[in-house]
């Protein structure tokens, strides 16, 4: 016995793994640096005023203020807080989740993707360029820069037919959608309102804007294709690991074969026609997030309807898939508590102002540049475009003014820094919805997304470089 306790206290004892932490623990740690932050970073803010139907910045009016560091108290409460000013996004997230469940249980999305899949056999990437192209102009108008969330369940369902990976999956439909909204020269809710600040015609610009979006378009679609056939040859080399989709079921791999009926069209044409009369109502009245989720909601009850489903076996199959996305959603609540933090710190517009303090010394080229990778910081906290207009735009107006750069530079300055940083930050509640509805770990997206956003900041710089030197102006 004695001999049997020493052999067993000699075995060597195995090192623990290091294991990436998880999302919500980076989340905490940002947040408790934030909350330091406000105990160190003087307190000061800007004057505000109204223009029209938006509050913008005053320049030159940072002025200091009392400070309110967060205590042990607020932190917990600001996660409170967040949860419910985005309780709107968080709901949503779990709606669609839900409606999504409802319409695979009927095997339409599966049936219709695979006999996509089998019409362009061996030229999948036709495919995934046809989706990418619709996607992208669709993000051009703005109308589905939120309502690509929407989407993202048929872009899983697309992945798995071709045998990909979740990543892939959430890929061709978030990143396509937003290379159309990035460089978008007709978005009411990024670069209109950002020419209405600086004072630009709206709608100029256009023929530089389109070069962009095409050269851009190209890049991101090269670089999905190059993923693609890195996992189709070689499943090991997926970023998902093993686990490709981590919110797959056999149920669904069963569905794929399942042969396309007149119901599951009857359903598709259902399904679109509900989210096409959403887009319209965000575009002629505009509509919410709410009235999305509302919609959801028709669509699950009318694809109940159509498939002649009993009404408890379309709770429980709504239920199901809510549940799937309790995780991913809930994140999108902590990641505003961050932002509230500095704000309620009165730190947040510090930081806006040390970014422009930093910008000021430079000229021409080299100040185009520095007002995108200063844009890009303060987009990396603050994820709302038309919000980050109306903060950054009356600061970097006057400064382009400063560096004799035309202010069509600084509007693509602050309008490709922004949608570039919302496609890796957490700070981006849509970003964190795509990502909870693929079942894609955040950590996960930014490794596969470093080598496209250096791609990204590499042309945006070469872009902002030329639009000096050739004087860009209102006309081309």
């Amino acid at each position: 016995m004695a001999i049997e306790q020493q052999e067993h206290h000699s075995a060597p004892k195995q090192k623990k793994k290091w294991a990436m932490p998880d999302a919500y623990i980076i989340m905490l740690l940002i947040m408790l640096l934030a909350a330091i932050a406000t105990y160190i970073l003087p307190s000061g803010a800007f004057e505000r005023v109204e223009q029209g139907d938006i509050t913008v910045v005053v320049p030159d009016s940072f002025h200091s203020v009392e400070g309110d560091p967060t205590g042990i108290m607020d932190f917990f409460l600001s996660i409170q807080n967040g949860m419910v000013e985005t309780a709107g996004i968080i709901f949503l997230v779990l709606i669609i989740g839900g409606t999504f469940a409802v319409i695979e249980s009927t095997g339409a999305i599966n049936a219709s993707i695979m006999k996509a899949v089998n019409k362009t056999k061996n030229r999948e990437h036709l495919l995934v360029l046809f989706v990418g192209v619709l996607l992208a102009i669709g993000g051009l108008t703005g109308a589905i820069s939120n309502a690509v969330i929407a989407f993202i369940p048929i872009g899983i369902v697309l992945a798995k037919a071709l045998d990909l990976d979740a990543i892939a999956g959430v890929a061709i439909i978030k990143l396509t959608a937003y290379v159309g909204f990035n460089t978008s020269f007709m978005s009411p809710f990024t670069v209109l309102i950002a020419q209405d600040i600086a004072g630009l015609p709206l709608y100029s610009g256009i023929l530089f804007r389109c070069i962009m979006t095409v050269v851009i378009f190209t890049v991101t679609i090269g670089y999905i294709l190059w993923y693609i056939k890195r996992v189709k040859n070689d499943p090991a080399k997926s970023l998902m690991g093993a686990n490709r989709f981590p919110k797959d079921d056999e149920q669904v791999r069963e569905d794929v074969h399942q042969k396309f009926t007149g119901t599951h069209k009857l359903i598709l044409s259902f399904v679109v026609l509900a989210i096409v009369f959403y887009i319209v109502g965000a575009l002629q009245f505009g509509w919410s997030l709410n009235h999305m989720a509302a919609i959801f909601l028709i669509i699950t009850v009318g694809t109940g309807l159509i498939a002649k489903m009993s009404p408890n076996f379309v709770v429980k199959e709504f239920m199901g898939g809510a549940k799937n996305l309790v995780y991913g959603a809930l994140i999108i609540g902590l990641a505003r508590a961050i932002v509230l933090v500095m704000q309620n710190g009165e730190i947040l517009d510090t930081i806006v102002h040390w970014l422009a303090v930093a910008m000021e010394p430079f000229s021409s080229v080299f100040g185009a540049i520095a007002m995108f990778i200063g844009n890009s910081l303060f987009a990396l906290l603050v994820s709302s475009g038309s919000g980050n207009a109306v903060v950054m735009m009356p600061i970097l107006t006057p400064l382009a003014d400063l560096m004799e750069v035309p202010r069509q530079v600084a509007v693509t300055a602050y309008q490709l820094s922004d949608g570039f940083m919302n496609s890796i930050t957490p700070a981006s509640g849509v970003l964190l919805a795509c990502l909870a509805i693929g079942g894609v770990p955040w950590t996960k997206w930014v490794r596969f997304m470093l080598p496209l956003i250096v791609m990204w900041y590499v042309l945006s710089m070469v872009f902002l470089a030329i639009g000096v030197l050739i004087g860009w102006g209102p006309n081309y």
